[in-house]
C-alpha cells in the first residue's frame, strides 16, 4: 500500500501543477470568482479520478502528459459537483477537506458561478489539440465526460438522491442512484485511458466492469465513513446521512452487511482486471486502497 500511495501522490502533484497552469489567478473585477475557483479545485483530495485515468492508460502506453490532462479536467468536473453540493440548498454542508466549503469562504452566488466555470474550463480542456491529437479522440472523450457528468451520470444521481430524502428505497434503487452519482464518473476515467490508448472494444469493457465495482465500493465505503468515521480525519461533516434519512447500502444492510458488499465487489472488481493484458496491480491495489481509506 505504501507504493501506491507514493504513485498517487506523484501523480497528484502533476495533476495540482496542471490545474495550478490552467486556473490561472487573474486581476480585476474577475478575480474573486477566479480565487473561489481555485480554492474550490486545489490543495485538497486525493485525486483518485485523475489517478485512475492515469493507471488506466498507462496499460496502452499513453505519453505522460495526456492522461494528467484529462484527469485534470475530471478533476474539474469534480470539484464544481462539489461546490453544488454543499450549498444550501443541496447538502448544505459547511466544511469540504477540513475548511469551509466554498459558499462559506466566499457566498453562495460566487460558489454557483465558480462551478459553473469549472464545468465550462473542463471540456475547453478536452477539446484542446494538446490532450490528443486526434480530433475523433478528443470527441469521444468530451462525449463521454459529458454523459457521465450530465442527467444520465452524476447529475441524475444527485436529483435521485434529493428525491430519496426520507424515502424507502430497495437496494436495486440504491445500487442505480449510486451507479449514477459516484460511478459515472470514475466509470469514465478508466474508460478515458483506453481512449486515449486506442484500447480495444473487450479492454474498454473489463476497465467498464472493474470501474463500476470501484465506485459503487467507494460510494459504500463513502456512507460507512459517515456513520464510523472520524471528523476530523474526513475533513466533512458527519452524520449528515442519517439526519436526514437518506438512503444508503449502509442504511439498508448495516455496517456488517456493507463490508461484505465490498469484498463481493473486490471479487468481481479483480475478475474484470483478469480479462485485460498488461500489469495490472496498480489497479488491484486501488480496489483495496478504497474500500481500506480512513477519509
Amino acid at each position: 500500500m505504501g507504493e501506491l500511495r507514493a504513485r498517487m501522490a506523484a501523480v497528484a502533484e502533476e495533476v495540482e501543477a496542471a490545474l495550478d497552469r490552467i486556473l490561472p489567478r487573474v486581476q480585476g473585477p474577475a478575480a474573486r470568482l477566479h480565487d473561489a475557483m481555485r480554492y474550490a479545485t486545489l490543495g485538497g483530495g486525493k485525486r483518485l479520478r485523475p489517478f485512475l485515468v492515469v493507471a488506466s492508460a498507462d496499460l496502452f502506453g499513453v505519453p505522460r502528459a495526456r492522461s494528467v490532462r484529462v484527469g485534470a479536467a475530471i478533476e474539474l468536473i469534480h470539484a464544481y459537483s462539489l461546490v453544488h453540493d454543499d450549498l444550501p440548498a443541496m447538502d448544505d454542508a459547511l466544511t469540504r477537506r477540513g475548511r469551509p466549503s466554498c459558499h462559506r469562504q466566499y457566498d453562495e452566488a460566487t460558489a454557483i458561478l465558480a462551478g459553473d466555470a469549472l464545468q465550462s474550463v473542463a471540456f475547453d480542456l478536452l477539446v484542446d489539440p494538446a490532450t490528443h491529437p486526434d480530433p475523433e479522440v478528443r470527441c469521444a472523450l468530451v462525449s463521454g465526460l459529458a454523459v457521465a457528468a450530465g442527467p444520465r451520470g452524476m447529475c441524475g444521481g444527485q436529483m435521485l438522491d434529493l428525491l430519496a430524502e426520507g424515502r424507502a428505497l430497495d437496494l436495486e434503487q440504491i445500487l442505480e442512484l449510486q451507479r449514477l452519482k459516484t460511478g459515472a464518473l470514475i466509470g469514465y476515467a478508466c474508460e478515458a485511458g483506453a481512449l486515449l490508448g486506442g484500447g480495444s472494444a473487450a479492454a474498454r469493457a473489463a476497465l467498464r466492469g472493474y470501474a463500476a465495482d470501484l465506485g459503487l465500493a467507494f460510494q459504500i465505503q463513502d456512507d460507512l465513513l459517515d456513520v464510523t468515521g472520524d471528523a476530523e480525519i474526513t475533513g466533512k461533516d458527519l452524520g449528515r446521512d442519517a439526519a436526514v434519512g437518506k438512503a444508503t447500502v449502509v442504511a439498508l444492510l448495516g455496517v456488517e452487511g456493507s463490508r461484505c458488499r465490498l469484498e463481493e465487489l473486490r471479487s468481481s472488481a479483480l475478475a474484470h482486471l483478469d480479462r485485460l493484458e498488461g500489469e495490472t496491480g496498480v489497479l488491484r491495489a486501488v480496489f483495496d486502497f478504497v474500500i481500506s481509506r480512513s477519509s
